[in-house]
């Protein structure tokens, strides 16, 4: 009961805060550590994050693929940074989504798992995304492609900052047509919504990638005069797999490598856009993706080699991600950064080199533009926090650590996965007890070292005591953690 009410009097006093917030945001004033310190330009940059769904760490060129080419991706990691130990938000859809776009924990916001057609979930009003911050100064922007943050009136991207949306409410497999590991549900067709309107029914989603590309590169023709931010949100190389006929049949690796050889296309088009627009020296392009490769497809699936596991685990295949950043002038070419990042830290940096004001409410997230920089190797967060399923604090890492607590998670347990777009089903697989690993020493996380540091076990237990007092931890506490603000998102009364 005390836990109730503590949190009763943190949203009471959070409410007069925001408050006041928008009372200094109508005034003209901003926090001064959020001011354009970083850049050298009055000129607001900028900014697209491109976004693809269940790519795997290995699915590029620069990091290790094989049998199929990514020449546009790869050029742009030339000429900017590429980060190899960048943490998507969390390993599934939704939540991963949701970090990327609040800068906070999922769980934070009451975000877990993958939201469903129809269910009546979505991100809270209160709560500020990338794209209403960047409108605080004027910004325009748009989403293409994937939203998968609730499917409600109230719950769709015009109702959290985007001036324009053209693509799906949700993932491209919850529609009639595809095999569910033998469940079967009733999904409606799939729609294609143009903003809050629906623009068609999807029966055949092989021109997806390049509509939305196409889309892209017109918002970014039509707004060239002014800053703007751009969110192309691929739904591929989410299973079912989609390509188009110019692209089909281009790889050695089958349908998967050519939907990555079109995704990559896709990034081509948008690097030329900017540079035909006049706009390539003001703009910063991210690319990375929401969670690792679903491994039960199989011959449909992605590589997250040398890492452990995949998709829907906490393990560093699951969320351990390709990144590449690329401002010409502003970033350093052809550089490669170890430093661990995460989802949450994007927000923040944003921020930091607009000058937009940074939401009201508490985020988790922290200016990275530093490390992008090169002026430093070492990043603002002391450890990073693997939660998952429905608020269960699973992992930690902490400089070159990682440290697992009790938990199951999904695996194939050396199986293959299917071929053809069916998949195989996961058996179940138990860390019994806490589990270290040294990932410079062991990125495939093969040799638990618990026993021969117990100093380290014992520094990060003592970091985890305060994350779980302030989000919770059901597989601790054997309850749910209330977290800081309220959760389960947007009830149906809302929509």
């Amino acid at each position: 009961m005390m836990l109730k009410k503590t949190n009763k009097n943190k949203r009471t006093i959070r409410f007069i805060v925001s408050l006041i917030g928008v009372l200094f945001v109508f005034t003209g004033c901003q926090n001064p550590s959020n001011k354009r310190t970083s850049l050298k330009t009055d000129t607001p940059p900028n900014i697209i994050i491109i976004l693809t769904d269940d790519q795997g760490y290995q699915d590029l060129g620069c990091y290790g693929a094989k049998k199929f080419a990514t020449p546009a991706l790869d050029k742009m990691a030339s000429e900017g940074v590429r980060f190899t130990s960048f943490y998507a938000p969390q390993p599934v859809c939704t939540a991963s989504r949701a970090g990327l776009l609040t800068g906070c924990y999922p769980n934070r916001i009451g975000v877990n798992g993958a939201f469903f057609p129809g269910d009546g979930q979505g991100i809270h009003q209160q709560e500020t995304t990338i794209a209403e911050m960047l409108k605080k100064i004027d910004y325009k922007t748009a989403i293409y492609g994937k939203w998968h943050l609730g499917d409600g009136a109230k719950s769709m991207p015009n109702n959290h900052g985007f001036d324009d949306y053209y693509g799906i409410p949700y993932s491209n497999d919850m529609w009639p047509f595809h095999p569910w590991q033998g469940t079967k549900f009733d999904f409606p067709p799939l729609p294609l919504m143009k903003n809050k309107k629906l623009f068609d029914t999807l029966t055949d989603q092989s021109n997806l990638t390049r509509d939305i590309t196409e889309k892209s590169v017109q918002f970014i023709k039509k707004n060239k005069n002014r800053p703007f931010f751009l969110y192309l949100a691929h739904p591929q190389p989410h299973v079912p797999l989609f390509v188009s006929d110019v692209f089909r049949g281009k790889s050695k690796l089958g349908l998967y490598g050519d939907v990555i050889m079109e995704l990559d296309w896709s990034v081509g088009q948008i690097l030329k856009a900017l540079k035909e627009n006049g706009v390539d020296d003001n703009t910063l392009v991210i690319y990375t993706s929401d969670n690792g490769p679903w491994l039960s497809y199989g011959t449909h699936a992605g590589s997250a080699y040398p890492l452990r596991e995949g998709k829907g685990t906490s393990l560093e295949g699951g969320q351990r991600e390709p990144f590449i950043a690329r401002f010409p002038g502003r970033i350093p070419k052809n550089t490669i950064i170890d430093t661990p990042i995460m989802g949450i830290d994007i927000l923040p940096t944003i921020a930091s080199i607009t000058g937009a004001p940074l939401p009201n409410l508490k985020i988790d997230g922290k200016d990275v533009w530093p490390v992008f920089t090169g002026k430093t190797k070492k990043g603002p967060q002391e450890a990073y926090y693997f939660y998952h399923k429905y608020n269960e604090l699973h992992g930690v890492r902490y400089g070159d650590w990682k440290l697992y607590f009790p938990h199951s998670y999904r695996s194939l347990n050396g199986r293959k996965g299917g071929t053809g777009g069916i998949p195989v089903p996961y058996g179940e697989v138990k860390f019994k007890e806490i589990e270290l690993y040294n990932l410079k020493d062991d990125i495939s996380e093969t040799t638990n070292v618990a026993k021969d540091y117990p100093k380290v076990v014992a520094e990060i237990l003592k970091l985890s005591d305060g994350i779980r007092t302030e989000l919770g931890d059901m597989l601790h506490d054997k309850e749910f953690g209330l977290g800081s603000r309220p959760l389960g998102g947007v009830s149906k009364k809302d929509e």
